[in-house]
């Protein structure tokens, strides 16, 4: 099957503390450790910029499927907060908890399958399940 869309982007420097862009020029941003981790901060970094791209992406999905099933989701947001986690081999490990806030029609029984729905189809859902922990919450 071939791709409906490549994204291309170079990190360069010391990854973390270098700079990262995209071939169009879209994105063209200075990377710091951040102020957590003993970085100064002054930059971006790969856990924002994940969570960035998974909350964009799993908006659509939700945006998507509602439009599918004739529902207003246009006033849904979502937040995604990623983790950065030790993990017992002396490496590191990502965590997602995704919060969903549905307007009013959509709260209960029909905005949490939705959300459900989502996770299935959103592709960042379907390139971490089984590999780090997503947790959904309906807010």
């Amino acid at each position: 099957m071939s791709a409906l869309y490549t994204a291309i982007a170079t990190a360069d420097g010391n990854g973390r503390a270098g700079r990262t862009r995209t071939n169009d020029g879209q994105i063209d941003v200075q990377l710091a450790f951040p102020k957590e981790m003993g970085g100064s901060g002054a930059g971006t970094n790969p856990e924002q910029l994940f969570a960035a791209g998974y909350a964009a992406c799993f908006s659509s999905a939700l945006g998507m499927l509602a439009q599918q099933r004739k529902l207003d989701a246009k006033d849904a947001a979502v937040t995604a907060e990623v983790s950065l986690n030790p993990t017992d081999g002396g490496g590191f490990g990502l965590a997602v908890t995704l919060r969903v806030e549905l307007p009013e029609a959509l709260q209960g029984d029909a905005g949490h399958e939705l959300v459900e729905a989502a996770h299935q189809v959103c592709p960042y859902s379907n390139a971490t399940r089984g590999n780090i922990p997503v947790e959904l919450v309906v807010e």
